[in-house]
């Protein structure tokens, strides 16, 4: 690939910049409110394992499933320049050099059309939509029918 400079390189392992790390930590822990809407109703219940704000290559990718080779990008207003997005296509090169699917997404698409958002991402697993949402009953407590 040629762009390996400075990346940790494992067998089973995408290459990604050590030096990433600790920045992957800080934005878990403050995520944008698209971000924290889509990982909390959808991708925290989705089938495969998905991981946060990873880093791959140079970057950190703000959801990456590796069952499924997919990176999801949750886009704000900063990304709708001309410079961003050639600087997004770039990256998504990149990604795609890996063998991995990008899927982006824009903060308001996330907030607005979020049905519709969880339907693309959950069409990767080849379902349609997502798994109902859990019952708000503690566990024990008998469902009321007809009230």
């Amino acid at each position: 690939m040629g762009r390996s400079f400075g990346l940790n390189q494992a067998a089973l392992f995408l290459a990604y910049d050590r030096d990433l790390v600790h920045r992957a930590k800080e934005m878990r822990k403050n995520p944008t409110a698209a971000e924290r809407k889509l990982w909390e109703q959808c991708l925290s219940k989705f089938p495969h394992r998905v991981l946060r704000q990873r880093p791959i290559d140079h970057f950190i990718v703000d959801f990456y499933c590796a069952a499924l080779q997919l990176v999801i990008e949750v886009n704000g207003d900063v990304h709708e320049s001309e410079q961003a997005q050639v600087y997004d296509e770039g990256r998504s090169k990149i990604l795609h050099s890996y063998g991995l699917q990008v899927v982006r997404v824009t903060n308001a698409e996330v907030l607005g059309e979020f049905d519709r958002v969880c339907e693309v991402i959950w069409g990767f697993v080849g379902c349609s939509g997502r798994p109902d949402p859990p019952s708000p009953l503690k566990k024990g407590e008998p469902e009321m029918d007809g009230e």
